[in-house]
């Protein structure tokens, strides 16, 4: 499916769908582009996700959301019925996502949310529907494009789908407390006109190591903008975190940009791969408390990069 095609199907006067969105660790790379370009990130897609159930009645108004402060998916929920259906139902979302963290927990209980929603009435979603529905509720990481892609985050928009990365292993940590995503991009970022031709330099980077499976660049970008980003949010253990990855042979750290956890990347493919990932675990566990020790893989999807169109 391309472009804004729509399908519909036909919806019952009851009916339940379950749909899922995944996660992300952080980002590879977070920045903007020079002459006043737009902020953007690159995903890295993890296997952890976002599920979303929804029970559709037709002579229901409004959506039931549990949990209750899940307000933004009821938003959006209630705006897919409006636009395309309408009645109501009750939504219930879950998942293995952290919330707070810097994982995408909310952009995916919303991609989750839009897809559930519209399978219960029909209606199959192109990801730039999904793009237009969330673009006025909060600002998004392109959890709805399979895949790392870059991603205009704040304008909910598709900059370059890249493909995928080989498979990885993240360790990581949580370092406590959590962001606010959509106050956190609120404030202004005052990138200087060098760092965002370092930024449009790390992309094209990225871009090329993406399509060729170069899981050292990948690294190195992803190191790269974790030490740029200390000035925005700060992690304390990004030195000795980098230090780690250099000791075990990972190929880098990567961070949430907006969040507070931060990994090394282990491909899985590395000599001794499970002796270093008990090094990893271990030596993790020695900076915060075992129980905020994060392990996840990374999601696997073709490396063949697209760039949006116009």
């Amino acid at each position: 499916m391309t472009g804004h095609q729509l399908i519909r199907r036909p919806a019952s006067a009851r009916a339940v769908a379950v749909s899922s969105a995944f996660g992300t660790f952080g980002e590879l790379l977070q920045g903007a582009l020079p002459d006043d370009g737009p902020d953007f990130l690159v995903t890295l897609p993890i296997a952890r996700w976002a599920t979303a159930t929804f029970e559709y009645e037709n002579t229901r108004d409004g959506v039931e959301v549990f949990p209750a402060r899940k307000t933004k998916a009821r938003r959006v929920a209630e705006a897919v019925l409006a636009r395309y259906r309408g009645g109501g139902g009750t939504l219930r979302l879950g998942g293995t996502l952290p919330e707070g963290r810097g994982m995408a927990s909310s952009s995916a209980d919303l991609v989750a949310t839009a897809r559930a929603v519209a399978s219960a009435i029909g209606v199959d979603l192109a990801p730039q529907r999904v793009e237009d529905l969330l673009r006025g509720i909060e600002p998004t990481d392109g959890v709805m494009y399979p895949g790392v892609v870059a991603f205009e985050h704040r304008n909910v928009v598709l900059l370059e789908q890249l493909g995928g990365v080989p498979p990885m292993t993240i360790v990581g940590i949580d370092e406590g407390g959590t962001v606010d995503t959509v106050a956190f991009n609120r404030i202004p970022k005052n990138f200087t006109a060098s760092e965002r031709l370092e930024y449009a330099r790390l992309l094209d980077e990225l871009r090329g190591a993406v399509a060729a499976g170069d899981v050292a660049a990948i690294g190195r970008v992803s190191t790269r903008s974790a030490h740029l980003n200390q000035r925005l949010c700060p992690k304390r253990t990004l030195s000795a975190m980098t230090a780690l990855s250099a000791e075990i042979g990972g190929a880098g750290v990567v961070t949430a940009h907006s969040g507070t956890a931060i990994g090394v990347l282990i491909p899985d493919d590395v000599p001794r791969f499970r002796s270093r990932l008990a090094e990893a675990i271990t030596r993790c566990g020695q900076l915060v408390p075992r129980d905020r020790v994060l392990c996840c893989q990374t999601l696997g999807f073709a490396r063949t990069g697209e760039r949006a169109t116009p």
